[in-house]
């Protein structure tokens, strides 16, 4: 079977060669496409398998080795290639498990929501039920609600777990590329980074210039790495290393509202 794969590798290669097309982009794609053909034949994580991935490899470097010159970027495109294929059937698990998670975190935001929408009808009854009552007993009611509703602390907790939630799906994002790089899937946990990103704006029209800058330098790696996706761009994963290097900044960032400690 292995001896299969291999002649089949070196003939893709060959062909893809005369076509002028021996790029490390087509040599992953001939590997991933090679070894997803016997892959299912195999236990996960047996010793058939990793040798498997190792003929594979190495048919391509016997077969670039030819070329004379450096061809390190197509070594690591075929060992891309092979991981995808051997991985594949575990990604599918992931992304199964993931979109569990996420009906569970939206059902948690729906309860959360109705927490919020109890608490602010109780507060309003309150504040209709003291009309009756002293100017003194009224704005001490009031001051009291309004110190509730507009918590600064609960503010910043809000943003915060935004920001954090922001920078997981980065990260996912970057594991996505790193050991399976299907574009929809890298390209979910993007916009889902950009919601999460959205939610912490600040509503002020006054906002500190340097807070500006680091939102507009995420949402401008966010578009950028958005667009590699859609280009097929074997720069992506630097993109995406950026883009977690800029969220991890961002995180750092602090503005006047927060007094958290204070």
């Amino acid at each position: 079977m292995s001896q299969d794969i291999k002649e089949k590798i070196k003939a893709d290669l060959l062909q893809a060669k005369e076509a002028g097309q021996l790029r490390a982009e087509r040599i992953r794609e001939i590997v991933k496409s090679a070894v997803s053909q016997v892959v299912s034949e195999f236990k996960e994580g047996s010793s058939e398998l990793r040798s498997l991935v190792k003929d594979a490899v190495s048919t391509v470097v016997e077969n670039l080795q030819a070329k004379g010159s450096e061809f390190k970027e197509e070594v690591a495109a075929s060992i891309e290639g092979a991981l995808e294929a051997v991985n594949s059937k575990r990604h599918e698990n992931i992304a199964k498990t993931q979109a569990e998670v996420k009906k569970l975190e939206a059902q948690l935001d729906e309860e959360e929501a109705k927490i919020q929408q109890e608490v602010d009808g109780i507060l309003a009854e309150i504040q209709q039920s003291s009309t009756d009552k002293s100017s003194e007993t009224q704005s001490a009611i009031t001051s009291a609600i309004d110190a509730i509703q507009n918590s600064e602390e609960f503010a910043l907790l809000k943003k915060r777990y935004a920001q954090l939630k922001a920078q997981l799906a980065i990260v996912r994002a970057n594991l996505a590329a790193r050991y399976d790089g299907r574009s929809e899937e890298v390209k979910g946990y993007l916009e889902e980074a950009k919601n999460w990103f959205n939610q912490t704006l600040p509503q002020a029209e006054t906002v500190v210039t340097q807070v500006q800058q680091k939102h507009s330098q995420l949402e401008e790696k966010l578009s950028e790495a958005g667009s590699a996706i859609a280009r097929k761009e074997r720069q992506l994963r630097q993109i995406l290393r950026d883009l977690l290097l800029a969220a991890a900044d961002w995180l750092k960032e602090k503005e006047p509202a927060d007094k958290v400690g204070k």
